[in-house]
């Protein structure tokens, strides 16, 4: 059987009959980011805005954007993701597909984290171990359920990773995953150093990697303030840092962060608060940023709320998507900035479609949507208010009134919004499950494949699946589609698994989102990538 390679330009993802891996643009000088002569100025810190993580640093528990971009800066996958989404070699030599199940993976000679333990196949073996066994409660546990001897049931080692040597080790599948390989560039599967293993809530706090940036010393991250990185100067790999550092502060309003932007005091804003989306583009001219992102925003009404399970709980999802004028919101609030969802996916997504059967609910139809309410009514009268939660330093108060007065005007009842002073209290009441309101949610991607919108969120027991929805019928379509070699099929696969999720609404899709951010004049070699972050190694100053 043929080997195939994932090298500098490839992208993980097999086809079928010969499994060869597809080929995508770029080469050698992928973004790369390699200046040449190593780090940048070391007094050219990058200033940028950001969010309170919210959990400690480890990869295999970190599934928010927030602590995301850290991750992302001090540590090194074995592959990275450019601009476009494809896939360079990053701590891997090489990643051999042997068969559809099998994967044997060469990591580079020499590469050290930033304590001086040097990276080996072990570091991986046993980070992945910690983050898939389920006494561990790892919020991104789900990463690792298609290798051999994952269980969620109970404490079981993943008997499918087996080191060759040093620097080389096999990962054996339970089932073909076609895009596994695409999928390790994701901080879940991060190395951890042994120390991490010591004492691992004290290793969140300060945590030591293998990446391009490295904390700035003890403290370096304090809590609902930001964080502060520098170059790690043994970082031995293609995104070598053009500046000196990375300074993230956590705002508490975005419209915080803009006015830095225009002052000049902050370098990189990745969200421009919906109160400048008329005049951004003025302000900032040719830095001003609006590009498609892969970014689905949603809200989610769990099953256990009262009035939503069963049929009544069906109908009122169905009635209450079909009064939320979404073209009128993305036009009004956002100026252009989101486009109307007609799926649960991204349109900057390979096998995207605006076809699907079912998807009129996403419409806007007030006769229809008062109809669907009264026959829920018929079931169960509809007592109380409706709520809708959002998290208030992340700009959303608008979007948020704009939508529960939809709903509220066309099925006549009393609808508002609920604020979180931070992201981190919204998400800790929604992970712990007692929220007791729809809340706001959405996806940005963790690697640029189809099934990433859908696996995660939606199927039974998944990590991000915040509304415990479990569907046989959505569950079985995902997994005959993940298990194809072939992406035609796969992608048929997924558009059939969606058109379940429109009949049953786990959450009530709202609008694809652009990446509206901007950056100032101290800045140059700006580049916002497909998951809508910009790609802050490469930016300089000066």
């Amino acid at each position: 059987m043929k080997r195939n390679k994932i090298t500098l330009a490839g992208v993980g993802l097999l086809t079928a009959g010969t499994l060869v891996l597809a080929g995508c643009a770029g080469g050698d000088d992928t973004d790369s980011g390699d200046t040449g002569g190593g780090a940048g100025d070391p007094g050219a810190i990058i200033t940028a805005n950001s969010v309170e993580p919210q959990n400690p640093l480890i990869p295999t528990s970190t599934n928010e954007v927030g602590g995301g971009v850290i991750l992302d800066s001090i540590f090194a996958g074995l592959i990275g993701y450019a601009a476009d989404g494809s896939v360079f070699n990053d701590v891997a030599e090489e990643i051999t597909v042997d068969d559809p199940q099998k994967l044997t993976v060469k990591i580079r000679e020499g590469l050290t984290f930033t304590d001086g333990e040097e990276v080996t196949a072990d570091n991986f073996i046993k980070a992945w171990n910690y983050g898939a066994l389920a006494s561990n409660e790892q919020l991104s546990s789900y990463f690792f359920e298609d290798i051999e001897g994952f269980s969620y049931e109970e404490d079981s080692e993943l008997s499918g990773l087996e080191q060759v040597d040093d620097y080389t080790f096999t990962i054996a599948l339970n089932k073909p995953a076609s895009d596994f390989a695409q999928r390790l560039g994701y901080s879940a599967y991060y190395p951890l150093p042994d120390v991490a293993f010591d004492d691992l809530d004290a290793f969140g706090e300060n945590p030591i990697g293998n990446g391009p940036y490295m904390l700035d010393g003890e403290g370096a991250w304090q809590h609902d303030v930001g964080i502060d990185l520098v170059v790690n100067p043994d970082y031995d790999g293609p995104r070598t840092p053009a500046n000196g550092g990375l300074s993230l502060t956590f705002y508490a309003q975005q419209d915080g962060a803009y006015a830095d932007l225009l002052g000049g005091e902050l370098d990189v804003l990745d969200a421009v608060p919906d109160s400048a989306f008329a005049t951004f583009e003025s302000d900032l001219g040719d830095r001003a940023v609006n590009q498609p992102a892969a970014i689905f925003q949603s809200f989610t009404i769990p099953e256990r709320l009262d009035h939503f399970s069963g049929e009544e709980g069906n109908l009122r999802r169905q009635a209450i998507s079909m009064a939320i004028n979404r073209a009128e919101i993305t036009d009004v609030i956002f100026q252009g900035t989101r486009t109307p969802a007609s799926d649960f996916t991204s349109p900057v997504i390979d096998g995207w479609t605006d076809s699907l059967a079912g998807s009129e609910v996403l419409e806007f139809n007030e006769a229809k949507a008062q109809e669907l309410w009264a026959e829920a009514d018929a079931i169960n009268p509809w007592t109380g208010e409706f709520q809708l939660a959002y998290n208030a330093d992340g700009g959303h108060q608008a979007w948020v009134d704009a939508t529960v007065n939809s709903i509220k005007n066309v099925l006549g009842i009393e609808a508002s919004g609920a604020p979180y002073p931070t992201f981190a209290e919204l998400r800790g009441e929604v992970t712990d499950r007692v929220i007791d309101t729809a809340f706001r949610t959405g996806w940005q991607a963790d690697y640029p494949g189809l099934y990433n919108f859908l696996g995660p969120l939606y199927a039974t027991n998944a990590g991000s699946n915040d509304g415990d929805y479990s569907s046989a019928e959505f569950d079985g379509l995902i997994s005959e589609g993940i298990e194809s070699t072939d992406p035609e099929t796969a992608n048929a696969l997924f558009q059939q698994a969606q058109e379940v999720l429109l009949q049953d609404l786990p959450v009530i899709p709202l609008w694809y989102s652009n990446v509206v951010g901007g950056y100032s004049e101290n800045v140059e070699n700006v580049e916002f990538g497909w998951n809508s972050v910009p790609l802050y190694y490469q930016i300089t100053k000066g």
